[in-house]
């Protein structure tokens, strides 16, 4: 008899069905920039991502692309731990080919990364690396969570820190970056995506916005110069656009990130690496 999963993802949890939809999307494709062979078995066990379509149909080829954006500076960094913050239906701990020795941990929130590990036994994954799930709220005291699974602030560290900071306040999202920083070696690698103010105004973002606002997972920061704002928590940042990212794995620039059609409005993707 099949197990009964943990309840599938609401609320919030719910933007992780959506990314988990668009990547399992990608999967179908001959030339596709990535593999992940679970994503529709996630997705079908959460009960599809039917409800946020519209949000797929908008940004779904920019997920695509930041995916592999983030892959890629995963690989490069090639760090000891890796630690994917809000990881939610993220599969790299079983579709990436890690260095021997490799530690990934996922933090979210408990009960979606419970929804998870059973779908993940149901569909008899078996992960590439260590993998330790940290079952925690980011807006609490995450960092002594992760330290009690194992973590060694001591050694360099891969973070991750994907499709998160808009939907928290500043302050919330200032304390993690805090967090983040403090727990980092020299040497530690970061990468992360954010938003300017003009692309949270967007005339475009506005059913979306209501949308998420449904969820429970409203927009509530942006930040106009992620460079400068990683250098002041003792990093190194590095911004790629979109349109270079689009020209270098030959896609069309996604209509939601292409100048000609937002202007000023950004979705920054960086990467970092700790210099203090």
């Amino acid at each position: 008899m099949k197990r009964v999963l943990q309840r599938p993802p609401v609320g919030v949890a719910r933007t992780a069905v959506l990314i988990a939809a668009a990547r399992a999307n990608e999967q179908r494709r001959l030339h596709r920039l990535f593999d992940d062979p679970l994503a529709e078995g996630l997705v079908a066990a959460a009960g599809s991502a039917n409800d946020l379509n519209g949000v797929r149909t908008l940004a779904g080829d920019h997920f695509v692309l930041r995916t592999r954006y983030f892959d890629d500076q995963l690989l490069v960094a090639a760090q000891p731990q890796v630690v994917l913050m809000a990881a939610g239906l993220d599969t790299r701990a079983f579709r990436i080919d890690w260095p021997p020795g490799t530690t990934v941990y996922e933090l979210d929130l408990p009960g979606l990364l419970e929804f998870k590990d059973d779908a993940l036994r149901d569909l008899g994954a078996e992960p590439t690396c260590e993998r330790v799930v940290v079952p925690c709220d980011l807006r609490d005291d995450w960092a002594t969570s992760l330290i009690h699974a194992g973590f060694d602030p001591k050694r360099p560290t891969a973070w991750l820190l994907e499709g998160l900071f808009m939907f928290l306040p500043p302050v919330a999202g200032e304390r993690i970056m805090h967090w983040v920083s403090a727990l980092s070696a020299r040497g530690s690698t970061l990468a992360l995506e954010h938003v300017n103010r003009a692309f949270r105004e967007l005339p475009q973002m506005k059913a979306v916005q209501q949308r998420f606002d449904t969820m429970d997972a409203g927009w509530c920061s942006d930040v106009e110069d992620p460079v400068a704002w990683l250098s002041g928590h003792g990093w190194h940042a590095t911004v790629t656009h979109q349109v270079d990212l689009a020209a270098r794995h030959e896609r069309p620039v996604p209509a939601i990130t292409d100048p000609r059609e937002v202007g000023d409005a950004r979705i920054w993707l960086a990467s970092a690496v700790r210099t203090a």
